[in-house]
C-alpha cells in the first residue's frame, strides 16, 4: 500500500510512505496515544479531505507489517491525512483550533489502543 500525503493546512509535511497491509481497513473514530501521557491519553480521530464545503472525512485502521515490531496498526484518514482532538471535546473540528493537531498517519503498536471509545475497540 502506498500513502501520499501532499503538505497541507493539516499537517505541513507531506510525504509518501509504503506500508505492507495485513488486513483490510476498518472504521475508526478513537486512538489512545502516549506522546504526553505514560498511562495513554485518547483522542477522537477524523481522515481530513481538504475540501473546503466538508474538510471531515472517515479514518480507518487496518494490521501493516512492521519491520521492527513484527505488526503494528496504521491510521489512515482523507488526502490531508488524519486530524486528533482530545476524547470528548465538543469543539468543532477546525485547522486553527490549536487544541487540535493533524498529521499525515499515525501507527499505534496494539489493537487495544484503536477503538471507538475507551471501552469499545474496535
Amino acid at each position: 500500500m502506498l500513502l501520499l500525503i501532499d503538505e497541507n493546512e493539516n499537517c505541513a509535511e507531506g510525504g509518501s510512505w509504503r506500508f505492507n497491509a495485513l488486513e483490510p481497513p476498518r472504521p475508526v473514530t478513537r486512538v489512545r496515544l502516549y506522546d504526553a501521557a505514560p498511562a495513554g491519553e485518547w483522542f477522537d480521530v477524523v481522515g481530513w479531505s481538504g475540501r473546503p464545503d466538508r474538510p471531515v472525512c472517515g479514518a480507518t485502521v487496518q494490521k501493516i507489517d512492521d519491520s521492527g515490531a513484527g505488526v503494528a496498526y496504521l491510521i489512515t484518514g482523507g488526502e490531508c491525512g488524519v486530524r486528533l482532538k482530545p476524547a470528548g471535546d465538543p469543539s468543532e473540528w477546525d485547522v486553527q483550533n490549536s487544541r487540535q493537531r493533524g498529521v499525515p498517519y499515525l501507527i499505534v503498536p496494539s489493537i487495544q489502543d484503536v477503538g471507538a471509545t475507551e471501552t469499545e475497540r474496535v
